[in-house]
C-alpha cells in the first residue's frame, strides 16, 4: 500500500511516539535493574553477616550505618535521622511540645529555673525565674541530669505532675501541682525597640512551622511602640523552612520580585518565590545582622534583601548552604533528608560553598574573611584572592556581588571577643550563678523596681562591686585564677552579662539581648547604617 504523505507523517510520528517512550523505558528500566543489582548486593552481605559472623550481630546497627555512610557520599546536609532524635526535631520544627513550660539549667546539681516560658502552665501558676526544683512528685530532682529533666517534667496536655520548689525568702518549699500543656518553642528569640530609638529589633534562632507568625505578632507589637525602622538579627541562625524564609523576605519586598528560586535534576523541584505585594514593612528601612553562623533560610532573606537593594547587610561572611533537602519518613520512625536542589538569590547567585572536602567545609573553609569597613560596592570581595573563582553578579540598582562562598555584608563588622578571665567564668557557667545569687538576695526589690518596665532597666539597674566580689569568690571556688589585669580588660563584659542574666529573669531573652546590646559592636555600628539603608532602597 502506498502512503500519502499525511499518512507517513502521522506514521512517523507514532514511531517517534514509540521511540521516545521506549528508551525512556529503557532508560527507567537500565537504572531499576542498577538499583536491583546494588540492593542484591547490600541484602547479601548483610544477611552473610547475620548469619556467619563470629558474634552477634546488631541487624538494625549494621543497616543504620550503612545508610550514613551512604548518604554521606553525596553531600553536608543529606542525613540520616535515628527514630530516637525525630521528637525532638519534630518538636523544633513543629514549634511546640508538652509539658509544663520552662526554661532550666542544673546549678549546683539543682534544677534551676531561668525562665517561665510566656503562656505556659508554670507562668500562670506563678513560678519565677530562680525557683529550684528539689522534688518531681514524690521522688527528689536533686542530682537529676540535663537529659532526664525533661523525661520527668514532659508528658501528655491534661496530665498532672506535682513539682516541690525552693525559693528564695520563703522559709518553706511551695508545691505546685502544674497541669501539662502545648508549649510554644519560640524561633523568635527576642523583640524590642532599642532605647532612645525608633529602631525595633527583631532576633530569630531558625525557621520553623511557626517562624512567620512569630515574627507578624512581634512587628505588630513594635509598630504599636512607634517603630519607624528594624534591626533584623539572622546571626547564629542555621535556617530551616524555606517557605518561611520566604514569608518573611515577602513583608519586606513589592510585589513582583524575585525572592529566590530552586532547581534541580527532576522538574518538579523547580520553583520560583515570588513577592506577593502588601508586605507590612515594604516602606520601613531594614538592616540585616548576619554571620558565619548564618546559613540556609538566614542567607535566603539577607539574599535577597541584598540582591534587590531592599536594605543593608551587616556582620561577617554567612556560612555558605545553598542546597534544599526534603525529609522522608522511614517506616521505624526514623527518616532521611535528602538535597534535591539547589536555590538561587534574586540576582542568580548560588552561594554554597565548595563541599568536595567536607572537614574543610564544616570548618569554614571557602568563606571569605574580608577586612572590616564599608563594603557597599563588594570591592572587599574583590581584593581577596579567591574572588577571581567566583562567578559576579549585579543587585537590581547595580552593586556588584559575588557567588559561591555565602554572603558577604555590605558593611563588614567583626564579631566581639572577650578575654581570658571571662572566657574561663563562662565555661564554669559563673555568670547564671552570680546573677541567680543575686535574685536570692535581692530579688523581691529588684521585681518590684523594674518587673514590667525594661527601659528603666536597661537604664538604671547596674551591677555594683558586691556582686564582682561574688563572682570573685566564686571563680576561687572554681580554682580560677583572677588576674586584675584580666578584669580590667573584661569589666565592662563582665558587668553588663551579669546584668543581661537579670535582665532574662525579668524579662526573658529580650531582657538579656537588650542589656548585651550596650557592648555589640556589630549591633552599635548597624544602628548607624539606616540613613544608607533608606538611601539604597530609594524609600
Amino acid at each position: 500500500m502506498q502512503l500519502t504523505p499525511l499518512r507517513a507523517g502521522i506514521l512517523a510520528a507514532i514511531v517517534l511516539g514509540v521511540g521516545v517512550l521506549l528508551g525512556t523505558f529503557m532508560e527507567t528500566a537500565k537504572t531499576s535493574d542498577n538499583v536491583y543489582e546494588q540492593t542484591r548486593k547490600f541484602n547479601d552481605v548483610l544477611n552473610m553477616a547475620v548469619r556467619n559472623y563470629v558474634d552477634d550481630v546488631d541487624s538494625q546497627k549494621l543497616t543504620e550505618a550503612a545508610i550514613k555512610a551512604m548518604l554521606d557520599e553525596l553531600d553536608p546536609h543529606s542525613a540520616y535521622i535515628p527514630a530516637k532524635e525525630m521528637q525532638k526535631i519534630e518538636e523544633d520544627f513543629r514549634g511546640s511540645f508538652e509539658g509544663v513550660g520552662v526554661e532550666f539549667d542544673i546549678v549546683s546539681d539543682t534544677i534551676t529555673i531561668v525562665s517561665p516560658i510566656a503562656g505556659g502552665p508554670s507562668e500562670a501558676l506563678g513560678i519565677q525565674a530562680g525557683d529550684k526544683i528539689v522534688r518531681i512528685n514524690d521522688t527528689t530532682a536533686v542530682k537529676l541530669t540535663r537529659e532526664d529533666v525533661p523525661k520527668k517534667l514532659r508528658g501528655p496536655k491534661g496530665t498532672v505532675v506535682r513539682v516541690h520548689i525552693r525559693r528564695a525568702g520563703e522559709s518553706d518549699l511551695l508545691v505546685f501541682d502544674i497541669t501539662r500543656d502545648k508549649i510554644p518553642i519560640n524561633s523568635v528569640d527576642a523583640s524590642f525597640m532599642i532605647e532612645g530609638t525608633d529602631v525595633g529589633y527583631i532576633t530569630t534562632n531558625r525557621f520553623s512551622a511557626t517562624t512567620h507568625s512569630e515574627f507578624m505578632a512581634a512587628v505588630a507589637s513594635l509598630k504599636k511602640q512607634g517603630m519607624k525602622k528594624m534591626l533584623l538579627d539572622f546571626r547564629g541562625n542555621p535556617g530551616g523552612y524555606l517557605d518561611q524564609a520566604h514569608k518573611i523576605a515577602d513583608e519586606f519586598i513589592p510585589k513582583g520580585a524575585k525572592i529566590v528560586y530552586t532547581q534541580g535534576r527532576l522538574p518538579q523541584f523547580n520553583e520560583d518565590l515570588m513577592a506577593s505585594g502588601g508586605g507590612a514593612l515594604e516602606d520601613i528601612p531594614l538592616v540585616v545582622l548576619i554571620n558565619r553562623g548564618s546559613a540556609s533560610a538566614s542567607e535566603i532573606v539577607s539574599g535577597a534583601v541584598q540582591d534587590l537593594d531592599r536594605g543593608i547587610v551587616v556582620g561577617e561572611t554567612s556560612f555558605g548552604k545553598g542546597l534544599v533537602q526534603r525529609q522522608y519518613p522511614l517506616g521505624d520512625g526514623s527518616a532521611f533528608r535528602l538535597t534535591i536542589s539547589k536555590y538561587y538569590t534574586p540576582s542568580g547567585r548560588l552561594i554554597q560553598r565548595p563541599y568536595k572536602d567536607k572537614d574543610k567545609y564544616y570548618r569554614g573553609e571557602g568563606r571569605e574573611e574580608l577586612e572590616e569597613g564599608e563594603n557597599l560596592e563588594h570591592d572587599k570581595d574583590a581584593a581577596d584572592e579567591a574572588s577571581d573563582k567566583r562567578p559576579v553578579y549585579k543587585t537590581v540598582g547595580g552593586r556588584t556581588v559575588y557567588g559561591g562562598g555565602g554572603i558577604t555584608p555590605d558593611y563588614v563588622v567583626k564579631g566581639d571577643t572577650i578575654g581570658f578571665l571571662a572566657r574561663k567564668l563562662r565555661a564554669k557557667n559563673l555568670f547564671w550563678s552570680t546573677a541567680d545569687g543575686l535574685m536570692k538576695r535581692r530579688g523581691k526589690d529588684i521585681r518590684a523596681t523594674y518587673e514590667g518596665n525594661m527601659s528603666k532597666f536597661l537604664r538604671e539597674f547596674t551591677i555594683d562591686n558586691t556582686v564582682i566580689d561574688d563572682l570573685k569568690a566564686a571563680a576561687k571556688d572554681k580554682e580560677i585564677e583572677w588576674k586584675d589585669n584580666e578584669f580590667a580588660q573584661d569589666e565592662q563584659y563582665l558587668r553588663t552579662v551579669i546584668k543581661a542574666y537579670v535582665g532574662r529573669m525579668l524579662f526573658n531573652n529580650s531582657g538579656f539581648t537588650a542589656a548585651m546590646m550596650s557592648i555589640d559592636k556589630q549591633a552599635q555600628k548597624a544602628l548607624t547604617l539606616f540613613p544608607e539603608a533608606k538611601r539604597i532602597a530609594k524609600l
